[in-house]
């Protein structure tokens, strides 16, 4: 009872044909768009963190700490987010072969 998937459901890989070695494999595996889409989420929980914990209960230390604080955060989740896509995307293109 082995289900294989239907022949439509293939990822499509879109690379460009000048591209050869590590940046054929970089484009396979959209790394650009993951690393766009990791500061996105990571710029959006940093504000969301931002005001739930400094703007709204309000604070009396100088707010460059926090803002140093916020770009390590935003900085840390972009690269995670940014890594668990790109890992994603490499383990379906790897059941493919």
């Amino acid at each position: 009872m082995s289900e294989e998937p239907p022949e439509d459901a293939t990822l499509a890989v879109e690379v460009d044909p000048e591209a050869e070695g590590p940046a054929a494999f970089m484009q396979a595996l959209r790394v650009q768009r993951n690393a766009a889409v990791g500061l996105a989420v990571g710029l959006a929980f940093t504000l969301a963190v931002f005001v739930f914990f400094v703007v709204i209960p309000g604070t009396t230390r100088s707010p460059l700490y926090y803002v140093g604080l916020a770009a390590v955060l935003a900085l840390s989740v972009a690269g995670l987010v940014a890594f668990c896509l790109t890992l994603v995307r490499a383990v379906r293109l790897s059941r493919q072969l």
